[in-house]
């Protein structure tokens, strides 16, 4: 990838990150706006639930809308690696609000089913509830695509506060529902599974944070598919200590590249460059640092894997590599 291209995935990242966040802040406000106004007039125990909730999504997509945009600043004499690991703190964070609501809800709805209490002017706590559908679709819709374009853990934490609304909102409509049919405390009931639903996702998100923060390695099929490319340069003998971790949107990899013994300097060095071009292109958010071994220590050092074993293990994606033979006569 080129700077040109460089630069337009790193606006494309900035861009759909701040839309979210924004989006998201200018959501939750005016829900809360909304359900604050329903509550009032109807004294509905899950009107109450569903703006607590909301209350807990202003304040973690708050915490998103700055978290993201100093995740965003470029890396400084301090943070020589960049800022993308802030998203994983508000993630973690995140999970921590998600898990709050739910607990919340669990104690608004035991309260309910202890006296349940007809509601007045339901019809008001529907309409409220229909409008916070409503603004919630649309929000998760540019989430979603946001998603899908950055892998920002942030956002991904933000939507599932908002897709657990959209059921929790669609039960509360079906609460108030029953609750104009004599049956009070089915509300509470559905407010119960709502937040069990809340808590196992705060998991989720909590643990990917946390791997995240841990330097967990990048999946299988990322490692593997730096192998390949390394390996399918011709003067490649193969690649050993491959390291993979993710900050942000940047994934960083490293590993040593094994080359012939006798190649000069300038030489091993322009083959590192373009493996590492390669990996790039097909990773455009990697940044790659690769040590150069004569191929002597790596078989000295009991790590160079011959190419025949690549062949023979079927989890291996294959590489058609020149012989030894023509690698010398190419030379």
């Amino acid at each position: 990838m080129n700077q040109a291209g460089a630069d337009k995935a790193a606006h494309d990242y900035s861009f759909w990150v701040k839309l979210a966040s924004s989006c998201a802040v200018f959501a939750a406000i005016s829900m809360i706006l909304v359900k604050i106004w329903a509550w009032y007039v109807t004294d509905s125990a899950s009107m109450l639930a569903s703006l607590t909730d909301s209350v807990f999504d202003v304040a973690a997509s708050l915490i998103n809308f700055f978290v993201i945009r100093y995740a965003l600043m470029p890396a400084d004499e301090d943070h020589k690696f960049g800022h993308g690991k802030a998203e994983s703190l508000a993630g973690l964070a995140q999970s921590a609000f998600i898990f709050g609501s739910g607990l919340l809800l669990v104690l608004h709805a035991v309260d309910a089913l202890k006296s349940p209490q007809p509601l007045n002017r339901p019809e008001l706590a529907i309409y409220a509830t229909l409008f916070s559908v409503f603004m919630t679709l649309a929000l998760v819709m540019v989430q979603r695509i946001a998603i899908a374009r950055t892998r920002s853990l942030a956002v991904r934490a933000d939507s599932l506060h908002y897709q657990s609304d959209l059921l929790m909102n669609s039960a509360v409509l079906v609460a108030l529902w029953l609750s104009t049919q004599g049956y009070f405390a089915m509300d509470a009931w559905f407010a119960i599974g709502i937040a069990l639903y809340l808590m196992w996702g705060a998991w989720g998100i909590a643990k990917d944070s946390a791997d995240t923060l841990m330097d967990k390695e990048m999946p299988e099929d990322i490692v593997r598919q730096v192998e390949q490319i390394a390996n399918a340069h011709p003067h490649v003998h193969g690649i050993h200590d491959i390291r993979t971790r993710q900050s942000g949107r940047t994934i960083f990899v490293q590993f040593h590249l094994e080359l012939d013994d006798d190649l000069k300097l300038v030489d091993a060095h322009g083959i590192a460059d373009k493996v590492e071009a390669a990996v790039v292109r097909e990773i455009p958010d990697a940044q790659v640092l690769i040590h150069q071994d004569p191929l002597s220590v790596a078989k000295k050092n009991g790590v160079h894997k011959a190419p025949s074993d690549d062949k023979n293990d079927e989890a291996t994606p294959t590489v058609t590599r020149p012989s030894q033979s023509h690698q010398k006569t190419s030379e």
